[in-house]
Parts: structure tokens; C-alpha cells; sequence
């Protein structure tokens, strides 16, 4: 009852702060400037969107096919066919909460691969430490490209706004002091914590997921191709821009836009999913802010972000569902061909 009662919280808290960007951003737009948005919507081009989700396609094929090569230096081979369903279910349990989708599809590969569960999640970790270190430099050469006219916004709307908060917290002076008595008690407290409970079973559960975690990692070094794993892990990020940037194509205050312009909106709108569970309210928003930068009016900017992010949005949910429908079909189906196998071989 009370993971339930946590689990409805956690869902009620995302889409209330979803909620609390899509008000925060509507709220100052006069009656014209809202119609305005509605017609965008309502005239756009969808041709483009499904263009968009085709593509998306292809990048979490590329996902797939990465996750399978990090799991067989282990030893495991799981089928295509249930890691990239498995894929889908992760990004469709991710919507409702967070991280809820890496342990939802470990949790696919363990019941139909027999693949345990730490393994797994140890690979699922390496990966998420792949993306995050590409996107650092994704970001680093958006800046570098348009430093003039991204520098100036990010000066303005986040280095600033972000500078005066801690001005006034740290009146005194004294807020580094805190930080690093901070860490210092968090690190007495965990090597307390170890020897106190090194013998538990939650401690041993922990070891178990700390050690698969270091065998996801050390499966990185044993790639038998490495060079076919670099490559999808460049094409699933430039999947994800090109499907970003043919939806400029919908409006036609957008459509001539650069590339670079669609580049900026592709890092800056993934900050967003990244800050607010599945990007709600807030990605349509970023979206008109980086827009206002090529001088593209705001209410034609946000409208493009709500195509983006339902367009988006809507895949990975149906995506999720099939996945789930077709999982338990496709196994039983499987299962049925591996026993008629070991039938005839017999």
C-alpha cells in the first residue's frame, strides 16, 4: 500500500510540474497570441512528423543493437527481437517515473533471456554514461558553433538569474564551507554505514548491484567490435537531431531554418527532458525561447515545440504498448520453434 501510495505521488508530482511550466509559459500570452498557437497546430504539415517518428525508429534500432554488443562479452546473446522490445518498454515506463525504464527493461531481458537482473543493469549504466558523456560534447560544440548568439542567452537566462539566487543564500560568504563539510559527513557516514552493515542482506544486495555494475563496465573494453559500437553510438544522437530538424518542415515560419538552428533546438530541448520527467511542459517552452534566437515569433516557436514533444511523446507511448502486447506472443512464439527444434534434433 505505501509503494503504491509513493508511486502515485511521484506520477502526481511530474505531471503537476508539467503542469507548472505549461502555466508559467501560457500565462502572459494574450487571447490573440493563444489563438495563434492553435492555428500553427492545426495547419501544420504532419507528413513531417511521421518522417520524424520513422527516423526514431531507426535510432533505437541502433540502441538495441548497442545494448546486445555490451552484453556479450558476459556471455549473454539475448534475441534482437526482446532487447529492442525491451528498449521500447524502458522509454515507456520512463514517462511515468524516473529510471523507472532501465530497471523495467533488466527486468524484460531476466524474465525472458534468464540474463541477471545486475548484469543487465550494469550495462544499461554504461550506456546512460555514454550518452551523458556524449551529449557534454554535443552541448560543447553547439557552443562552440553559435558561441555568439547562444552565449548572450545563456548569460542572460541562466548564468545570471542562477548567479544572483546564490548571491543572496550565501550572504555570508560561508556556502563552500558548507558544501565541503557536506561531503566530508556524507563520506564518514557511508564508511560507518559499510562496516556497521557489511554483513546484512541489503548490503550484500548492493555489493550484488555495484559488481554487475563493474561487469557492464568491464564488458565496455571487451567489444569484439568496437568500431561497429562507435558507430551506433554516434547514429542514435544524429537519428535524434535529423528527427528534430525535419519537423521544422511543419510550419512554415520554420522550414527555412539552418541546420544549426535545429541543432541548438535538439541540445537545448534535451536539457529539458532531462530536467522535467519526459520533458512535459517544459520542452515546448525551450523550444520557443532557442527559436526566439533566429528571430522566430514565440507563439510559431511553441507551437513547433508541442509538435515536437507530442509527436515524440506519442510514438514511445503506443510504441510501449505493442511492446508489452507483442513480448509474451513473440516468446511463446519462439519458445514454441526452440522445442520443435530440440524435437527434430532428437
Amino acid at each position: 500500500m505505501k509503494r503504491t501510495l509513493a508511486t502515485i505521488g511521484k506520477l502526481v508530482f511530474f505531471l503537476g510540474l508539467g503542469i507548472f511550466f505549461i502555466w508559467l509559459f501560457v500565462r502572459h500570452l494574450t487571447p490573440v497570441e493563444k489563438r495563434e498557437i492553435w492555428d500553427s497546430l492545426r495547419q501544420a504539415n504532419y507528413i513531417w512528423i511521421l518522417l520524424s517518428l520513422f527516423l526514431g525508429l531507426f535510432s533505437h534500432i541502433s540502441r538495441s543493437i548497442r545494448w546486445k554488443m555490451l552484453m556479450e562479452p558476459m556471455g549473454y546473446h539475448p534475441r534482437f527481437t526482446n532487447v529492442f522490445l525491451a528498449v521500447f518498454i524502458g522509454y515507456f515506463a520512463n514517462l511515468a517515473l524516473p529510471r523507472l525504464g532501465e530497471v523495467s527493461r533488466c527486468g524484460v531481458l531476466a524474465k525472458y533471456e534468464k540474463i541477471p537482473f545486475q548484469k543487465s543493469f550494469g550495462t544499461v549504466v554504461t550506456e546512460r554514461a555514454i550518452d551523458i558523456l556524449t551529449f557534454g560534447l554535443l552541448f560543447l560544440l553547439n557552443l562552440a558553433l553559435q558561441f555568439g548568439r547562444v552565449s548572450h542567452y545563456i548569460s542572460q537566462k541562466i548564468i545570471l538569474p542562477v548567479r544572483e539566487k546564490m548571491t543572496a543564500f550565501d550572504g555570508g560568504g560561508y556556502l563552500i564551507y558548507i558544501l565541503a563539510a557536506g561531503m566530508v559527513l556524507t563520506i564518514l557516514l557511508f564508511l560507518y554505514l559499510r562496516r556497521r552493515f557489511n554483513n546484512t542482506r541489503l548490503f550484500r544486495r548492493i555489493n550484488e548491484v555495484a559488481q554487475g555494475f563493474l561487469e557492464g563496465l568491464k564488458s565496455l573494453t571487451r567489444i569484439k567490435k568496437p568500431g561497429w559500437f562507435i558507430f551506433h553510438s554516434i547514429m542514435i544522437w544524429v537519428l535524434y537531431y535529423i528527427m528534430t530538424y525535419v519537423v521544422f518542415n511543419c510550419l512554415p515560419e520554420t522550414k527555412g531554418l539552418s541546420l544549426s538552428a535545429g541543432f541548438a533546438v535538439f541540445v537545448f530541448a534535451t536539457i529539458g527532458v532531462m530536467i522535467v520527467q519526459g520533458g512535459i511542459g517544459i520542452y515546448p517552452a525551450i523550444v520557443a525561447e532557442t527559436l526566439l534566437l533566429y528571430h522566430i515569433p514565440e507563439t510559431k516557436g511553441y507551437a513547433m515545440g508541442w509538435l515536437l514533444w507530442t509527436g515524440q511523446t506519442v510514438m514511445l507511448i503506443l510504441a510501449g504498448i505493442i511492446s508489452l502486447i507483442l513480448l509474451p506472443l513473440v516468446n511463446k512464439k519462439m519458445n514454441g520453434k526452440d522445442r520443435s527444434y530440440s524435437v527434430q534434433d532428437s
